[in-house]
């Protein structure tokens, strides 16, 4: 392995034996792959084909339901979505029930789509690929090209946006406009999605999921150039250039938190042939920097119950874990005035000098001197801060114990 997450953080992965999407779900159970797969489906493999997504019922742990979506062989093949019931490490013989069936495919093996995951409100919603088709994608007369939103029973809601303008099963279209989204992600404990949808020539985006939402293809491929405000622009986009097909997806927001706090709420994501992760910070302008690179063809993430990050690398047929081993370095920050006993603001909030926070390396606070102010009967203005920095700027915590202090003068008469 050559992978190399940033410092802190350790990885370690299990091989598997690799299907080629052929219809075999598998189970990792206390660090080991089960010989015996939890289900065995009949899939068209061919290209992109196959066994690709899964999804468990929002009360898995009452009604042991779990969710796929697969291709059907046939003359046509088509996509699929079956619901199977679970008794402990194997689905129950006999247990498939068909939830929902897509449109026939053509002989294009591609673009299938094919992600799977239950939002906040306990909708099922299926990402379904435009089979190497654009004209299917601004067309209400099919599902293809579109993210789709059914009930855990495969009947549609009548809240769904286009639920009075289509007709029959095409009334499962949530949002349209889209190429081959076949990675996507909801924020834990809100219904915030985030839409992969892999480029054709030149730009691989990241959109916000909204309700109604045309996003576009193919009439524009990353944000439109010029505007159309039709169509919704990517919040993120990168180019050819660093890659070829974006995957994963998986926001850190975990029941336990292990990696450090400015982890929080930030979405992971990969590239198939960059062969790297990268993290997208909502909270901070939706900022992207790089997390591991050196990975063997990734196609899919998850961040788990106890806060590890996992990653699904088809290359070496492997899913591998990655932990933060280590606490955290935390330094002491104090803020103090000349003189003493007036106010600054951190991240925002006054606090009388002195005071003193705790802080991560490598954390960015912002600090500010408010001018003028007043302490007793006198005034004061300020003066400079002891990093030279403006009145309010930005700070990277260093890796030692550190004070900052803001000088300030008297101005007028007491």
């Amino acid at each position: 392995m050559t992978t190399t997450p940033q410092n802190g953080i350790r990885e370690s992965f299990r091989r598997l034996k690799h299907f080629p999407q052929t219809g075999q779900l598998r189970v990792i159970k206390n660090d080991a792959l089960l010989a015996a797969p939890f289900l065995t489906v009949t899939t068209d493999f061919n290209g992109e084909r196959g066994l690709l997504g899964v999804a468990f019922d929002p009360d898995f742990a009452n009604n042991q339901r779990v969710y796929i979506y697969y291709t059907v062989p046939g003359s046509p093949p088509h996509n699929r979505v079956s619901r199977f019931i679970a008794s402990g490490d194997v689905a129950v013989t006999g247990s498939e029930t068909v939830i929902l069936e897509l449109n026939n495919l053509s002989d294009a093996s591609n673009h299938n789509g094919g992600a799977i995951h239950f939002g906040l409100d306990g909708k099922l919603y299926v990402a379904v690929g435009e089979n190497a088709n654009s004209a299917n994608s601004q067309t209400l007369a099919n599902l293809l090209g579109k993210m789709l939103r059914i009930n855990a029973d495969g009947t549609i809601p009548a809240d769904n946006p286009f639920y009075n303008t289509a007709s029959g099963v095409n009334r499962a279209i949530w949002a349209l406009g889209l190429r081959n989204p076949f990675t996507f992600a909801f924020q834990p404990g809100t219904p915030r999605m985030f839409i992969n949808d892999v480029g054709e020539n030149s730009w691989e985006e990241i959109n916000d999921g909204f309700k109604g939402t045309n996003y576009g293809w193919p009439n524009c491929e990353g944000a439109c150039n010029p505007t159309n405000p039709n169509f919704r622009d990517p919040i993120y986009q990168y180019s050819h250039a660093d890659g070829c097909a974006i995957v994963g997806g998986a926001f850190y927001n975990p029941a336990a938190t292990q990696f450090p706090p400015e982890y929080a709420g930030v979405y992971f994501f990969a590239d198939l042939c960059g062969g790297w992760i990268r993290k997208l910070d909502p909270a901070a302008g939706n900022q992207v920097s790089d997390f591991a690179t050196g990975l063997s063809s990734p196609v899919d993430l998850a961040v788990s119950a106890d806060g590890s990050l996992y990653y699904l690398a088809r290359g070496l047929g492997s899913v591998s874990r990655v932990r933060f081993t280590s606490a955290p370095n935390v330094v002491t920050l104090t803020f103090v005035t000349q003189p003493s006993g007036l106010q600054l603001t951190l991240d925002g909030q006054t606090n009388t000098t002195p005071f003193a926070v705790e802080s991560v390396v490598g954390t960015t606070l912002t600090i500010g001197a408010p001018s003028p102010q007043q302490a007793g009967r006198r005034n004061y203005s300020f003066v400079e801060w002891s990093d030279g920095g403006a009145q309010t700027h930005d700070i990277t915590t260093p890796d030692a114990d550190t004070t900052y202090r803001a000088t300030y003068r008297k101005i007028g008469r007491p």
